[in-house]
């Protein structure tokens, strides 16, 4: 009778109860959640390291051979010793290429495979060794889905998951998990020896791939020893004797590790006791970091995508944080002993973190969100079973809202996120202290043509750190942007200053040196941005178009194809290799580079329509130059250089009225533009409109009286109509500006033969 209606109760159960349908239905519910979570950050932008790491990063460039994913670029790249990490963003670009959700989905399935293992490892785990009075399997599986909820839907994870490279943190993490899981499988003896020691491979490799990923993967041959005491074998001796060799293959990984650490030279002196940091410093800081961590786990307000580098300097400023942390690693040191299940955890949220969050100094950042990834399942798990502790399964309901709350508020961080602006802008707000926020704020300012706000971004960075190479380099781009060439080079002498070894100011200080037409100075910080850096397309580019302005157009074409065999989809580069091969006789090989750039960068079709014009130009093809400068006025009839461009080619075959009219376009867009009133004075001259002439050379004189041109061209203009005196004043002024120079001499001596 009681086998009949237990029979009977079976068949009235709902499906969910049906034990298949139950262990599809809780892993699912992860997923959706965490696309819940996550659903929004698809389409946030590469930014920061981003930039490094994927978009100037050649070594990903190419799937296959796998070799070059596998060496990623030093130079304290995050990818830098992490050849794993970089071989994903190698897939992720032979997929997709730089087309951005294709590396967030990549990193939402990270972060959802890893929670499905925390899952694995808290169920198995109460299975094997129940912690806690509760009723079994069926409970145990639902502690962990808890579990494994509230840490996938953790605001505090946005930065491991929705930052992009930071899937070294989320990689390394998914390993580190793999490792225990399949370890506890491993140990599993029902299935017989032959799966146990398929499982045990799986944990070793996991591990040794995790150690390719990232540092924190140091302690877990540690975390995993640990847990064999307390979960598996019962204590250190038991643990060593039975899995001896397994141990020994284990703490080889740590083999890999060191040599890609000693490969990196301490990520290129920005960790380790060689950054210039101070370690005990850097240690107090740890403390506060580590206090604010916790309380970010509890509330998850406010999230901030950079900390900044502030350090603390002594201990009286942080006593009640040495208080807390002190008080909670010996109560962790005490429930190793007394309450081995509750030390695991403590254990594993301080030991997880040491690699960052100790005394071994990291100089980029001393204290980051991200670093909490995996520490965070510890707390989750902490938090779990407490709950279930005080309210039993009162307690597992209270943690449905509380996913629901944390998922929404991960969607909103998500939001922060679509823009470097919004994510800088939303940093700078919240730690105005920090000058490298208000540096980041300013570039994406910049990049949004904010122009003015950016200097004041990198004005407040260089405020609060003087020393700041990276925001002077960056004022000067904004000053030389705003025609303050002046000022821009002052800045990018003193970025030098600081820092000689910089390519990128060396490249931009050429820039200015170039505008000022001092070529002979820029072509030399060219060429010493290239010694410094010589992969750097952007100076190959640079000195290539110095070079074509020079008059060495053979030499700029190597320069050029350098620039674009660096960076191939540089189409600026395209465009102006396709004026230096014009100019070079290979008229269809420029032709196609030009085309390439425009298939490149569609959105700047007036730019290389121009110089397309000008190649055409240079080779004597008067025609072809009209048809594409007025190509590249149909893309932007605001296009000062087409317009001053379009209005001297008319000039040259003779049609004056259109040239006039293209140098009014031209001076009513850019009234400051000197070459242009010379040449409309010049035009004017030709239709027989001396006095109108004459007002244009004298507007461009008032805005450069140093203008040769414009002395020589007004002094013809009055002497045409009989204003020899005046003549002669501006034939003197110009010889003032070049003594040697024998037409405007010989135009002097005829002048004041005339008045005699």
């Amino acid at each position: 009778m009681p086998e009949a209606l237990t029979k009977a109760a079976a068949l009235k159960r709902p499906p969910f109860f049906v034990p298949w349908v139950r262990q599809l239905c809780l892993p699912a519910l992860v997923i959706l959640v965490a696309l819940a979570a996550y659903h929004d950050s698809f389409s946030g932008a590469f930014f920061f390291d981003d930039e490094l790491a994927i978009a100037h990063n050649a070594s990903i460039r190419t799937l296959w051979p796998p070799w070059a994913a596998l060496t990623p670029p030093g130079g304290g790249s995050t990818v830098s010793a992490r050849p794993v990490v970089n071989l994903t963003l190698a897939v992720n670009y032979a997929c997709g290429g730089l087309e951005v959700g294709g590396y967030h989905f990549f990193n939402l399935v990270i972060h959802t495979l890893a929670a499905l293992a925390l899952y694995g490892i808290v169920r198995r785990t109460l299975v094997r060794r129940p912690i806690l009075a509760h009723d079994g399997e069926e409970e145990a599986r639902f502690l962990g889905m808890a579990v494994a909820l509230l840490w996938v839907a953790h605001p505090l994870q946005t930065e491991a998951v929705t930052y992009v490279v930071q899937r070294a943190e989320s990689m390394a993490g998914l390993f580190y998990l793999l490792t225990i899981y399949c370890f506890i499988r491993g140990v599993d003896t029902a299935r017989g020896p032959g799966v146990t020691s398929v499982w045990l491979t799986v944990s070793l490799l996991s591990c040794l791939l995790g150690m390719a990923c990232k540092e924190i993967m140091v302690t877990a041959p540690l975390i995993l020893l640990l847990y064999d005491r307390t979960f598996v074998a019962g204590t250190f001796w038991v643990a060593w004797q039975v899995r001896r060799s397994y141990y020994l293959l284990l703490a080889s990984t740590w083999i890999c590790l060191i040599w890609l650490v000693a490969g990196s030279a301490g990520r290129s002196g920005t960790a380790g006791f060689g950054s210039g940091v101070q370690w005990w410093s850097y240690a107090l800081t740890q403390l506060r970091a580590i206090v604010i961590y916790l309380r970010l786990a509890a509330w998850p307000n406010p999230l901030v995508f950079d900390y900044g580098t502030k350090l603390v300097r002594s201990p009286f400023e942080i006593v009640p944080q040495i208080l807390l942390v002190s008080f909670l690693a010996a109560g962790t040191v005490w429930a190793l002993w007394r309450r081995p299940a509750v030390g695991f955890l403590g254990f594993c949220f301080f030991v997880i973190l040491a690699p960052s969050s100790s005394f071994v100094p990291i100089a980029t950042q001393t204290m980051a969100e991200h670093r909490m990834y995996l520490p965070l399942a510890a707390l989750a798990t902490a938090a779990v079973l407490a709950l279930y502790t005080l309210f039993r399964q009162w307690g597992l309901l209270l943690c449905v809202p509380w996913v629901v709350i944390l998922a929404c508020l991960t969607a909103r961080r998500n939001a922060d996120y679509q823009s470097g602006l919004v994510l800088w802008g939303d940093t700078a707000a919240k730690c105005p202290e920090n000058a490298r926020a208000h540096y980041n704020f300013g570039l994406a300012l910049y990049q949004a043509g904010r122009r003015g706000e950016a200097t004041k971004q990198y004005e407040e960075a260089l405020r609060l750190r003087p020393d700041y190479a990276e925001a002077h380099n960056n004022l000067g781009v904004a000053l030389i942007e705003a025609g303050e060439i002046a000022q821009a080079r002052a800045q990018y002498n003193a970025a030098l200053q600081l820092k000689p070894d910089y390519a990128e100011a060396h490249n931009n200080l050429g820039v200015a040196l170039g505008e000022a037409g001092e070529i002979a100075q820029a072509r030399a910080q060219y060429e010493e941005a290239l010694r410094l850096k010589p992969d750097y397309a952007e100076a190959c580019n640079n000195l290539g178009m110095i070079l074509e302005r020079s008059g060495q157009p053979a030499e700029a074409v190597a320069r050029l194809e350098e620039a674009v065999r660096f960076q191939p989809d540089y189409a600026e580069a395209y465009s102006a290799l396709g004026n230096a091969l014009v100019q070079t006789g290979h008229l269809a090989q420029g032709i196609e580079a030009f085309e390439r750039a425009l298939r490149l960068k569609p959105g700047n079709q007036a730019e290389v329509h121009n110089n397309w014009g000008s190649a055409l130009f240079n080779a004597g093809d008067a025609q072809g130059a009209i048809t594409h400068y007025e190509a590249a006025l149909r893309a932007d009839s605001r296009y000062v250089a087409a317009h001053f461009n379009l209005a001297n080619t008319f000039a040259r075959i003779g049609r004056l009225e259109d040239a006039i009219n293209q140098y009014e376009a031209t001076l009513q867009l850019k009234p400051d533009y000197v070459g242009a009133q010379v040449n409309f004075g010049i035009t004017l001259g030709l239709a027989g409109r001396q006095p109108e002439a004459v007002a244009c050379f004298e507007a461009a004189l008032q805005l450069d009286p140093d203008s040769f041109e414009a002395h020589v061209n007004l002094a013809n203009s009055l002497t045409r109509i009989g204003r020899l005196n005046e003549a002669i004043v501006q034939y003197e002024a110009a010889l003032r500006l070049r003594p040697g120079d024998a037409a405007v001499r010989d135009s002097l001596r005829r002048a004041r033969a005339e008045m005699h």
